[in-house]
């Protein structure tokens, strides 16, 4: 499916792999982006639909004629996220809820019978976060029973299915309200992991390890139906590629001490 004309040349480079998107420009687009559930019928869903939205750092929850809310089974489900539960605003209908958005994006399980674009979440969110940067948006999700109505989805720009399993499409609201910030976060630029720096051994230490090893392998007699010389350069390659750190090594020796002392204080004399 094509992507409309004003999937611009700037978000193009940024998911080619460039860079584009400063943390200010994200934090402004993420912002600007409101998620609205029209008539949800059990209030837990919206504490967990508010948790989903935390966890992927949007805060504007926006709920047309909730059946029930306030209500404690909604604080309960949404955890650590009680503060987006208690600033949901609370709007009486549509148009309320989307007024000022330039942008509404109905979500829906359904393929309808109308004359409407229907994209993946990985296709719509780029749109999303692209005119999040300087507007209101609406990521508009319906009740948990029959999705949007025909009259809201007429007032979205256009539609996002998720491609589950066509023999069983339907997810839990706040499933697919995660999935779809999960997606807009992605989009955003959000995307890097934070990995734990990993700072290998000097040389000279996994050398002193290597020759502790040999040492350690020939006073236990390991060597007697194995060609020494191949033996240690595949255990260097297997090491190697482990690329051990400094605790590593010390525990690594420690065992092998421990190994080498074994027979004496076992009164266990190693084979010859």
């Amino acid at each position: 499916m094509v992507i409309p004309n004003f999937f611009n040349e700037r978000l193009a480079r940024h998911f080619n792999g460039k860079q584009v998107l400063n943390k200010q420009d994200v934090t402004k687009s993420l912002a600007n982006v409101r998620v609205v559930l029209s008539h949800t019928s059990h209030p837990g869903n919206i504490g967990a639909a508010a948790r989903a939205m935390k966890t992927m750092g949007l805060e504007h929850l926006y709920l047309i004629n909730p059946e029930r809310f306030p209500d404690k089974q909604a604080e309960i489900m949404a955890v650590s996220a009680v503060d987006v539960v208690n600033n949901a605003v609370v709007c009486s209908s549509l148009e309320e809820a989307i007024q000022g958005a330039v942008l509404v994006v109905g979500v829906s399980a359904r393929v309808r019978d109308i004359s409407q674009e229907i994209l993946t979440p990985r296709q719509a969110m780029p749109q999303l976060v692209q005119q999040a940067m300087q507007h209101p948006v609406v990521l508009l999700f319906g009740t948990e029973m029959s999705g949007l109505t025909n009259d809201e989805l007429a007032r979205c720009q256009f539609m996002v299915t998720i491609p589950a399993n066509p023999e069983y499409s339907s997810l839990n609201l706040a499933s697919a309200v995660q999935l779809l910030c999960y997606e807009l976060r992605l989009a955003a630029g959000l995307d890097e992991i934070a990995v734990p720096e990993v700072v290998p051994a000097p040389a000279e230490q996994v050398e002193r390890f290597f020759v502790h090893l040999e040492q350690t392998l020939d006073h236990i007699g390991f060597f007697r139906t194995q060609h020494k010389t191949k033996l240690m350069y595949k255990l260097r390659r297997l090491f190697s590629r482990a690329r051990l750190e400094q605790d590593e090594i010390n525990i690594m020796r420690g065992i092998l001490t421990t190994t080498a002392e074994y027979p004496d204080r076992q009164n266990i004399q190693p084979k010859k």
